[in-house]
């Protein structure tokens, strides 16, 4: 007889070119709440030809650019979190397939992110945060701005829609704010139907009644969380961002279905990981 057990440690990019320190100490601080490992992952892409000397060159020196980038890294890591188990993995292949495969057996996978238009985002070939995002069965971390600490009281924010996806998110939102022993606020956005002209008032109480249900019975597992819940009126994309705007996170499920990497993650998602200016957490369902 086989078990499986949880997955113990937190998957980290490391970007060999851009040496930014905002994904990897939020990773090192989150690994240090939780308890878990982190592990620092540098995937170098394989020479174009690798019968041209020029291209076999290249990717020697872009793998030992990523074995230096990786003990930096490390350094960093054991002076900020010294507790925290640490393991580094120079990969060969392409860092959105590799840091995907990783994403399959982690219990998070936390990303850098350069704020790339979609244009660039689409044409990049280092872009990871929408293919890794879309394939991921676990939780994935967008830090392209640093966490508002200073935000008194401090506050992570959760987008709620009653979904399966949703669900999960506001599970991890409450283990985040547990954790950090900040608040809580979940929101809830209404969009009112265009052609619309009487009702509603009774689909806006509808949405609030549902935002009662989906968080009922969290306060008892986790008491000394304060929350809040809230319905907002407009684009979601725009409030969730509005909301978050001094949070510590915003945490939203992804759900999106179609067979291209960059419309999986969901049009809500997409925009966020655009549009916020704090990390980005996003759930998968289940």
């Amino acid at each position: 007889m086989t078990t499986t057990s949880a997955p113990r440690e937190i998957v980290v990019g490391i970007d060999p070119v851009r040496a930014g320190r905002l994904a990897l100490s939020w990773a090192a601080d989150e690994a240090h709440r939780r308890r878990l490992a982190l592990r620092l992952v540098v995937a170098v892409p394989p020479p174009h030809d690798p019968r041209h000397v020029d291209g076999t060159s290249r990717h020697q020196a872009l793998t030992q650019r990523g074995r230096d980038a990786l003990r930096a890294a490390a350094d960093w890591v054991l002076a900020r979190q010294p507790d925290v188990p640490l393991a580094s993995d120079p990969a060969d292949g392409f860092p959105a397939a590799v840091l995907a495969g990783l994403a399959q057996r982690a219990a998070m996978v936390v990303l850098g992110s350069r704020h790339l238009s979609r244009t660039e985002e689409f044409l990049s070939a280092g872009s990871l945060v929408v293919p890794v995002t879309a394939q991921a069965r676990c939780p994935v971390v967008v830090v392209g701005d640093a966490e508002h600490i200073t935000q008194d009281p401090a506050y992570v924010v959760v987008g709620v829609d009653g979904s399966e996806s949703s669900r999960a998110a506001l599970a991890l939102a409450f283990e985040e704010a547990d954790l950090r022993r900040c608040a809580l606020r979940a929101v809830a956005v209404w969009q009112p139907p265009v052609f619309t002209l009487r009702g509603g008032d009774t689909l806006f109480h509808a949405e609030r009644r549902l935002l009662s249900e989906t968080t009922a019975g969290w306060a008892e597992k986790y008491p000394d969380v304060r929350l809040t819940h809230e319905v907002l009126i407009g684009s979601p994309v725009e409030v969730l961002a509005e909301a978050a705007e001094h949070a510590l996170a915003v945490v939203v499920g992804r759900r999106g279905r179609g067979g291209y990497t960059g419309m999986r993650v969901g049009s809500v998602v997409h925009g966020l990981l655009h549009r916020a200016h704090c990390p980005v957490i996003t759930v998968p369902a289940g």
